[in-house]
C-alpha cells in the first residue's frame, strides 16, 4: 500500500463561534502522488477541510478539534502554519488576493526570499518554476496586468517554487473562461505527472475538472463524507444529484432517455465512454421530444451600431461591434477573458464613451444621456455583490437609489417592500446585510437595481463560484423576473451551462470582434467558433455524434427544453 501523506481519523472541527461541528467524524486517507477531487454543495464543509490541510484551521480560524489528523506523518498542530506551508501549497480561487510582489518574478520568489535562499539559486528556481507553468516571458510584468489564466499560472509557480509535496487548488476554475479553465486543468495534470505531487482540487465545475483523470472523487455534505470512490463508480450512482452537485451534461441526457449508467461503461469521459448499450435508447428519446414554438418580440430595445473602443491608442478593445436586442429577451454575451465583454457593458451603461459608433435605446442615441439617465433605464449588477453594497441594513441598501433621486418617503417604502417581495427578501427587510448568504446578497444587489424600474438589466457573471443549488435559485429567479415583468436581461458569463439552459441567444466576442450571434446550442456545437472564442464545445455534441444523431445542435436544444420541463419551467 502507498504511503499516506494525509490522514484523518474520527476527525471533527467546530469553529469557536458555532454550536455544532462544521466537519464531523471524518475518516480519510490520501496517499502519496494521488490526485483527488473534493466536491460538495456550499456550506458542506469542504473548504473547512481544506483549511485544516493548509493550517488556516486552527491557526487563523480557531475552534475545537476532536480526533486525529496528520500530514506527512506529523501533527499539524505542532507544525504551525509556517511548517504546514512548507508541505502544502495553496492556490486560491481569488488569485489577486495571493499576489505580493510588484512583478511576476518577485511574486514567485517571495517564499524563497523568506527562506534567505542565495540569489543565484533563487534566480534559477524562479526561472524553473516559471518555465514549468509557461510564464517565463512574463517575469518582468506586473501581476495586475495579466489575464485570469496567466494569474492562475503565476500563483501555481509561487507555490511550486518552494518544492512542496502537496498542492491544494481551491476552485481554480471559478473566474476562468471555459478554454482557459480547460488549459488550467491540463496544466495541473501535467504538474501531477512531472512532479509526482499529491494534488487536491476543490471545485464546483465537476465536468470541467474531469477533462483529465482524477484518482478519486470525495463527496462531502453536511460536514460528512458521503462518497469516496473512483470517478467511474461515483458517476454511475445518483449520489451527486442527490447531494446538489451538477453531474456531467452527457450523463444527465443519458439518464433522461431512461438508459442506465454503470461503472463498466467508463463514464468519466464522453470521448471514451462505451455507449453500445445506450445509443439506441438516447436516439429514440431524441426523436420523441418535440419543442413547441415560443412567440418572440420584434420590438428593438437596444441597438449597438459599429461600436469601437480603445483604452489606449495602441490597441482596440472593441472593433465595429453591431447587434440588436429585442424587448424582453434573455441573452448572454460570452467570450474569453479580456475579449471586451465587460467593456461593452460599461459602454452600454454610459460609464465609458465609444471612440466610434452609436448605442441606441428605443431609437434614442445614448451619447446625449447623463449617467443618471442611463441608470433610470439600464441597471448593472456586478459580479461581486460586496462591491455594490454600501449600507449596513437591507431596507436602506435597496432604498438608496430612490433616496438619491429624491423620491418621497412613502413611495420609497412602498417600492422597496414590493421589490423585496419579488426578490424573496421581504422577511429580512429589517435585517443587517451581514446576516445574508452570498446568494442572498446577490439577490439584494438585483433588488437595489430593480427598485429603480429599469427596462434592461446587465449582470456580470451572475453565478460565479455558486454551487448547483444556489446557481439554480439565482437563475430561476432571473427567469421568473424576465417572464413576469418583461425586463430584458443581458448576462455576461463564462458558464456554458447557464448560457445553454437559460438564454435563447448568445453573442460571442473574440479579440474585440463579434464572432457570431446565434442560439447557444449552435454556438456550442460549432467547433471553430468555440475554439476561437475560448468556449468549450458541449459534451452533448459528442454524445449526439456517438449515438448516431445527425443534428447535434437540435439534440442540445431538445435536452435543454426537456430539462426545463423537468424543473417545471416550461
Amino acid at each position: 500500500m502507498s504511503e499516506a501523506v494525509i490522514e484523518f481519523r474520527d476527525f471533527s472541527f467546530r469553529y469557536r463561534a458555532q454550536k455544532e461541528p462544521t466537519i464531523k467524524n471524518i475518516n480519510l486517507r490520501i496517499n502519496q502522488g494521488e490526485k483527488v477531487l473534493i466536491v460538495g454543495p456550499s456550506g458542506s464543509g469542504k473548504s473547512t477541510l481544506a483549511h485544516c490541510l493548509n493550517g488556516l484551521v486552527p491557526f487563523a480560524f480557531p475552534g475545537e478539534i476532536t480526533g486525529e489528523y496528520s500530514i506527512n506523518g506529523q501533527n499539524p498542530r505542532k507544525l504551525g502554519i509556517f511548517g504546514l506551508n512548507k508541505m502544502v501549497g495553496t492556490v486560491l480561487q481569488d488569485t489577486d488576493g495571493q499576489f505580493i510582489g510588484l512583478t511576476v518574478a518577485e511574486d514567485i520568489a517571495f517564499a524563497l526570499e523568506n527562506d534567505c535562499v542565495e540569489q543565484e539559486e533563487l534566480f534559477k528556481r524562479v526561472e524553473e518554476a516559471a518555465e514549468q507553468v509557461s510564464v517565463k516571458e512574463l517575469l518582468g510584468n506586473s501581476p495586475r496586468e495579466l489575464s485570469g489564466g496567466q494569474k492562475q499560472r503565476v500563483s501555481m509557480a509561487g507555490v511550486m517554487v518552494d518544492d512542496v509535496d502537496i498542492l491544494l487548488f481551491d476552485e481554480p476554475l471559478a473566474n476562468l473562461d471555459p478554454a482557459t479553465g480547460k488549459r488550467a486543468i491540463a496544466l495541473i495534470d501535467e504538474i501531477h505527472k512531472k512532479r509526482k505531487s499529491t494534488i487536491i482540487i476543490i471545485e464546483h465545475r465537476l465536468e470541467d475538472v474531469l477533462y483529465k483523470d482524477v484518482d478519486r472523487i470525495i463527496l462531502i455534505n453536511n460536514g460528512m463524507i458521503v462518497g469516496d470512490m473512483k470517478p467511474d463508480e461515483l458517476l454511475s450512482t445518483d449520489l451527486l444529484v442527490n447531494n446538489g452537485i451538477r453531474e456531467p451534461l452527457y450523463l444527465a441526457a443519458i439518464r433522461h432517455s431512461g438508459a442506465k449508467i454503470c461503472a463498466e461503461q467508463c463514464p468519466q469521459h464522453i470521448e471514451t465512454m462505451k455507449l453500445d448499450d445506450v445509443s439506441e435508447t438516447v436516439k429514440k428519446w431524441f426523436h420523441e421530444v418535440s419543442i413547441p414554438e415560443k412567440p418572440v418580440s420584434n420590438d428593438v430595445q437596444l441597438e449597438i451600431k459599429d461600436i469601437s473602443f480603445s483604452y489606449t491608442s495602441k490597441k482596440k478593445v472593441l472593433s465595429d461591434i453591431s447587434f440588436k436586442i429585442n424587448k424582453g429577451e434573455m441573452l448572454s454575451i460570452v467570450g474569453k477573458n479580456g475579449a471586451g465583454k465587460s467593456t461593452l457593458a460599461n459602454l452600454i451603461c454610459g460609464f465609458l464613451e465609444p471612440d466610434a459608433g452609436q448605442i441606441l435605446f428605443e431609437g434614442t442615441d445614448l451619447s446625449s444621456w447623463s449617467i443618471k439617465e442611463h441608470g433610470e433605464h439600464i441597471g448593472y449588477v456586478m459580479q461581486n455583490p460586496n462591491q455594490m453594497i454600501s449600507k449596513p441594513m437591507i431596507f436602506d441598501e435597496v432604498a438608496l437609489g430612490l433616496v438619491v433621486r429624491g423620491v418621497p418617503e412613502d413611495e420609497i417604502k412602498e417600492r422597496v417592500y414590493k421589490v423585496l417581495k419579488i426578490c424573496g427578501l421581504y422577511q429580512f427587510r429589517n435585517w443587517p446585510v451581514s446576516a445574508l448568504s452570498f446568494g442572498q446578497k446577490k439577490r439584494l444587489t438585483i433588488a437595489s437595481i430593480l427598485v429603480l424600474d429599469p427596462e434592461v438589466i446587465i449582470l456580470d457573471e451572475p453565478t460565479a463560484g455558486q454551487d448547483y443549488k444556489h446557481y439554480t435559485e439565482i437563475m430561476e429567479f432571473l427567469k421568473e423576473l424576465n417572464e413576469a415583468s418583461g425586463i430584458t436581461i443581458i448576462m455576461i458569463t463564462h458558464d456554458m451551462h447557464l448560457m445553454l439552459e437559460y438564454t435563447h441567444r448568445a453573442i460571442v466576442i473574440a479579440d474585440g470582434n463579434k464572432l457570431t450571434d446565434d442560439t447557444p446550442a449552435n454556438v456550442l456545437t460549432n467547433e471553430a467558433a468555440a475554439d476561437k472564442a475560448y468556449l468549450k464545445k458541449t459534451s452533448l455534441y459528442d454524445l449526439a455524434l456517438k449515438c448516431g444523431i445527425d443534428d447535434p445542435s437540435e439534440f442540445v436544444e431538445r435536452f435543454i427544453w426537456f430539462e426545463n420541463q423537468e424543473r417545471g419551467n416550461g
